[in-house]
């Protein structure tokens, strides 16, 4: 057998009344399962046995920015925590409040409070009906600041509040449903279960005092959120299914003469010479020269990310070097390599390097890791590296991350890219989740949920049914993390819409001029784990999911298609339209009608946001425009700016810089170093 990351596990002794250790700062462990184990060659944190999330990613907990967070305790004492053995599964189960909301289980596409709900966390599992979980991450948050995270790589299912045990002293007392009107047919437990098959769980108890700090510690635990390279947060276009290397040059050069914002192009199956399954070579006929292609497109400021299905075609190059470490069973007809065996993650880093990186190639889009059981191998499927097919789909979004992640670290540039299908421990990665899902309320919810869920949520644009729609997608893609047209199937492109190119345009352009304000947002995930986009849930323990702050001090309230007006909570403290300046409410809802070109984008009184005149590719001049502040409210202003070189991992080694910045009535900026060595602007 190769050599494997992933060995058999040992049996653990699961107890009643658990002992509990602090892990790292305001993080408890479950130590009745743990053990030392390695994954890919690795020792993993101790306790973490190999079976857990956190092996599989690598993850290592950031315990200087842990220790920032201060001391910190929880609300519920960890000895009415259970965890015991029921037949073939292991359960756990915590106390949950009444009046207690529980927000994340994953990256649901509807909803907000998971009290009353079922969720069983596996990668292929339909959410709420509707969509399957690109990011089934076994993690909560409590109202009551404080997180629960199963660290565990097999499906688990979580009962909140559902399910009353016959000896709880404390159940509702039952009813008559003939005679009493107040019959509950789902009387609330007060706890919270869980269970997952086999004897292997570790349990994570994360503290506060708030929610967001709870969500904080989980994200640093597991290694901080990424730090994007700068063009990361231009715009993305995706290209035509088979378009040819001078068409794709043809798109790069009308965005430039139309004057439209592009930092990232796209190729989708056609690029390589065979695809469903994949050579992952150049297609001699539509890219015959693909470095001088490559070249040419960063001459003018545009960055290539390649697609990849990655599953391989027999008799390919890569398939040759990668035989024997394959799974047993074939994804549409392409042999799955097994990533968690050592000399396969070396093979596959070893060609994307050769192939793709050494040509200039900045990232990638890793599709179809998150699919049905028809799409992806059986439960029983086999590995070489002892997992089965179950265990695999929960993690193989998550090797392949970690793979391309080491391989760019080890280029010494910085990559973004995207991915169907993700899971827990994985915050760190510098990718994004997408999906063919299309709703576009769907969408601005998973901008919401994908916080909670550890993950960056991509909420790109394919195409609509009217000029109007256009609009108010392209409005809401500009306005969230990663901002991407995707034009596989459709061939769209900003300005297909005739009456919304102008409308498209000054979406676009906004989001470029918020450059250094969205890069200091991410440089705060990968320093605090406050995340680029904050749910309500965070902010205030508000149920909405169709608005959302974005950053420290802007609050985002997309508008739908076929809506004229729509209301908007505003949390506490006054706040000014960002666009005119205008006074529009004091912690209350109000009601908005934007015209077609506005977007409700609202500033807390007294931020001062970095901005830059906008540049049609941030990657290029993002970081070396003039600041141009803009304030509201009267006083002082004060906000954050964070720079870096834009692209290395230099600032892994302190060489950046996050300042506070004021500004004060008379004009004057003041700086205050709270990171970093780099020297504060000048005034």
């Amino acid at each position: 057998m190769p050599k494997s990351a992933m060995l058999p596990f040992m049996p653990a002794q699961f107890q009643e009344g658990p002992v509990w250790k602090e892990v790292a700062p305001g993080v408890w462990g479950n130590q009745a399962a743990g053990h030392d184990r390695r994954l890919n060659g690795r020792a993993t944190v101790k306790s973490h046995p190999a079976e857990t999330l956190t092996a599989a990613a690598q993850s290592s907990p950031r315990l200087d920015r842990l220790k920032l967070l201060g001391p910190a305790s929880l609300p519920f004492d960890l000895k009415t925590v259970n965890i015991q053995r029921t037949g073939e599964r292991s359960v756990v189960t915590l106390p949950l409040a009444p009046g207690e909301k529980i927000f994340g289980l994953g990256l649901q596409m509807e909803g907000s409070d998971r009290r009353g709900g079922v969720y069983h966390l596996r990668v292929d599992h339909f959410a709420s009906g509707h969509d399957r979980l690109h990011a089934p991450t076994p993690l909560y948050v409590s109202s009551r600041g404080y997180a629960v995270f199963f660290n565990t790589i097999r499906p688990i299912d979580v009962y909140v509040g559902v399910g009353n045990r016959l000896n709880d002293a404390h159940r509702p007392a039952a009813r008559d449903r003939n005679t009493d009107p107040h019959w509950d047919s789902q009387p609330d437990s007060g706890q919270v279960e869980a269970s997952v098959a086999g004897n292997q769980l570790e349990v994570l108890v994360m503290a506060g005092p708030t929610a967001m700090n709870a969500l904080q510690r989980y994200n640093l635990y597991c290694g901080g959120g990424p730090m994007p390279p700068a063009w990361a947060l231009g715009f993305w276009h995706r290209s035509p299914l088979t378009a040819t290397a001078q068409e794709v040059q043809g798109e790069i050069d009308e965005y430039e003469k139309r004057g439209f914002p592009l930092d990232v192009i796209g190729l989708e199956p056609g690029w390589q010479s065979s695809s469903y399954p994949g050579t992952m070579e150049w297609s001699p006929v539509r890219f015959p020269d693909p470095k001088a292609f490559v070249a040419s497109a960063k001459t003018k400021g545009v960055h290539v990310n390649l697609w990849e299905n990655p599953y391989v075609a027999p008799g390919s190059d890569l398939f040759k070097l990668l035989d024997p470490n394959f799974g047993s069973h074939t994804v549409w007809l392409g042999a799955v390599p097994d990533l968690a065996v050592d000399e396969a993650a070396t093979k596959i880093r070893e060609f994307h390097q050769t192939h793709h990186v050494a040509l200039g190639v900045s990232g990638y889009k890793i599709d179809e890791v998150d699919g049905f059981d028809n799409w992806l191998w059986p439960d029983h499927a086999t590995f070489p590296s002892g997992l089965d097919g179950l265990r695999m789909r929960q993690i193989y979004g998550v090797l392949w991350q970690r793979e391309l992640d080491r391989m760019f670290r080890d280029s010494g540039e910085r990559t973004f890219g995207l991915v169907r299908g993700s899971n827990g421990a994985a915050s760190r990665f510098p990718f994004a989740i997408y999906s063919d899902t299309y709703d576009q309320h769907q969408y601005v919810t998973a901008s919401t949920n994908a916080p909670l869920a550890g993950v960056i949520w991509c909420a790109e644009a394919r195409e609509a049914a009217s000029p109007e729609e256009w609009v108010r997608r392209m409005q809401s893609t500009c306005l969230s993390p990663i901002a991407q047209l995707n034009a596989w199937s459709s061939g769209t492109k900003p300005w297909s819409y005739p009456e919304a190119t102008e409308a498209v345009k000054k979406a676009m352009l906004l989001r470029s001029s918020l450059f250094p304000y969205l890069y200091t947002a991410f440089a705060e995930y990968w320093l605090d784990g406050v995340p680029p986009v904050r749910p309500m849930s965070l902010v205030d323990g508000g149920t909405e999911t169709d608005q959302y702050m974005l950053g420290d001090d802007l609050l985002v309230a997309p508008m739908f298609s076929g809506d004229k007006e729509r209301k908007v909570r505003l949390p506490k403290g006054k706040w000014f339209d960002y666009q005119t300046g205008k006074l529009v409410g004091d912690g209350e809802t109000i009601t908005v009608k934007p015209a077609l070109d506005e977007i409700p984008l609202f500033a807390r009184a007294g931020a001062c946001i970095p901005t830059i005149h906008p540049t049609l590719h941030v990657g290029l001049s993002g970081l070396k425009e003039p600041i141009e502040w803009k304030k509201f409210g009267e006083g002082d202003w004060t906000g954050r700016m964070y720079t870096d070189d834009g692209h290395s991992f230099g600032y892994e080694k302190g060489d950046f810089g996050l300042y506070e910045v004021t500004l004060k009535q008379e004009g004057q900026l003041q700086f205050r170093t709270l990171a970093g060595r780099r020297s504060a602007p000048r005034n």
